[in-house]
């Protein structure tokens, strides 16, 4: 639905893994508690393996996202209201700085999904047939 561009707050040797690619948005998602902060949630970063033991970080803990007031006031206005969720889609760097994209997502109705399933299960059908024969 709606697209934002967030910073990320991380700890020492994050940035290095996430520079060396070592990041994994596919589990996590983005919580907004109280209104006031953001939070990406279970998002994995691997240790990166110079730092040594003392110097590293934890892959799956919590991270503040920076947003503007008014943009996380909207996010939380529309998780709270419209019951809609919020996904991280992608990360980058922009001038040496790690940025997350999130988006605005409404989840499907029990009859989509059925939909989703009954195609699913056809092409799965004529993938079998096809080798089959």
């Amino acid at each position: 639905m709606e697209k934002f561009e967030a910073g990320l707050v991380l700890h020492g040797s994050e940035i290095k893994s996430i520079r060396a690619g070592q990041i994994s948005i596919q589990e996590s998602y983005v919580d907004v508690p109280n209104g006031q902060e953001a939070w990406l949630i279970e998002s994995h970063i691997a240790p990166y393996e110079q730092a040594g033991q003392f110097f590293n970080h934890e892959p799956k803990r919590k991270r503040k996202l920076l947003l503007h007031k008014k943009q996380i006031r909207e996010i939380w206005n529309d998780i709270r209201i419209k019951g809609m969720t919020v996904v991280p889609t992608r990360v980058y760097l922009k001038d040496g700085h790690a940025k997350i994209e999130i988006a605005l997502a409404k989840g499907k109705k029990a009859y989509d999904k059925r939909a989703t399933i009954a195609k699913r299960d056809e092409a799965r059908d004529s993938e079998r047939a096809s080798r089959t024969r």
